[in-house]
Order: structure tokens, then sequence, then C-alpha cells
């Protein structure tokens, strides 16, 4: 089977969890990858904890499920870091987390033993560029440096093609710093 990149996004209602992964995905589909986006809310009220998927692959995806054990862990609110958010982490999975913390504080206070950690401050960068703590850009700028599944130019491109004029600008600059500012141990 060709390589398969299970991502899983954590998020609050509102937050753009599943924007996120939409982006990642048409970014994926634009290299001319076979890709899967989709979230896992019903009727939650705004900040309610939620879930969304991306799959990208080489080859068509025949899975139709939620995932599991993800080769990726996106967490767009640092209050939700938890069991909940690492179940299912494998010891290859790759954390990229919104977080003034270092990715070794990090795995310290988690307990996590295994994968590869990245951090940013995802929130105060948001802050600084668009006005607003709204990360859902700026952390998929940073799993993209994490996993270099795509490429960054994508993205941008995806950015261009389908936000509003008047925040494509901004949400460039967030994903581009994002890149270049998240840390991994």
């Amino acid at each position: 089977m060709a390589h398969l990149l299970e991502i899983r996004f954590h998020g609050r209602g509102g937050q753009g969890a599943w924007t996120a992964s939409q982006i990642l995905a048409l970014a994926a589909l634009k290299e001319g990858k076979y890709v899967q986006s989709f979230p896992t809310f019903g009727p939650e009220r705004m900040g309610a904890p939620i879930e969304a998927y991306t799959r990208i692959s080489d080859e068509p995806i025949n899975l139709h499920c939620g995932i599991y054990n993800p080769d990726v862990i996106v967490v767009l609110d640092p209050t939700l870091l938890g069991s909940q958010v690492l179940r299912g982490m494998k010891p290859s999975s790759i954390l990229v987390v919104n977080s003034k913390d270092k990715p070794k504080e990090i795995r310290e206070k988690l307990k996590v033993t295994d994968g590869k950690i990245w951090s940013i401050d995802a929130t105060s960068l948001a802050v600084r560029i668009l006005g607003r703590g709204i990360t859902n850009t700026a952390m998929v700028g940073a799993a993209v440096r994490a996993t270099q599944i795509v490429s960054l130019q994508s993205v941008l491109d995806v950015i261009k093609e389908t936000f509003e004029e008047s925040i494509v600008e901004k949400n460039v600059e967030l994903i581009k710093k994002a890149y270049e500012e998240v840390v991994s141990e």
C-alpha cells in the first residue's frame, strides 16, 4: 500500500479545525495526491471540543472511518491537551501543539515517551497578525513544517484561492511565520 498519512485535528467549535483540515487536503489535492477531509461534530455549541480528520495518499483512499491511530495530531487549543488528544498515538506519531511551552516541557507534562513533538505559540502569533486568536491557519503552517507532506507554496495558493480577499494577506503572513517559528526537540 502506498504511503497514507492520517492527521487528526483537535480544536473547539468555532476555531476552524475543520477549515485547517480542508486547507491541508486542498493543498495535497493541488499536488496530485488523494485526500479526505471530514469533521466529527454535530449540533455542539461554540467552544465544544471537536475533531477533524485529513487523509493524504499517493493512491486512492478506501478507508471511510475516523482516524484512530493518527500519524499526526494537531492541537489548535492547548486547553484540550490530555489523554483524549493522545489516544491512539503511535511511537512514530508527530504531535503539533499550539502552546507557549517548549516541546520538552509538553513531553514531560503529558508523559509522552515516543514520537516527535513540535510547538508554537500560535495564539499569540495570531493575535499579533490577525488581531484575534484564531489559530487554524497558523497550525496548518506548523503542521506542514513538521510533516513536509505538502509544500508551503501549495498551502499559500489554497489560501489565495479560497479565502476572502480581505483576509488573504494576513493569513499568508501568519502561515509563513508559523512555518518558520514552530520548534521541535
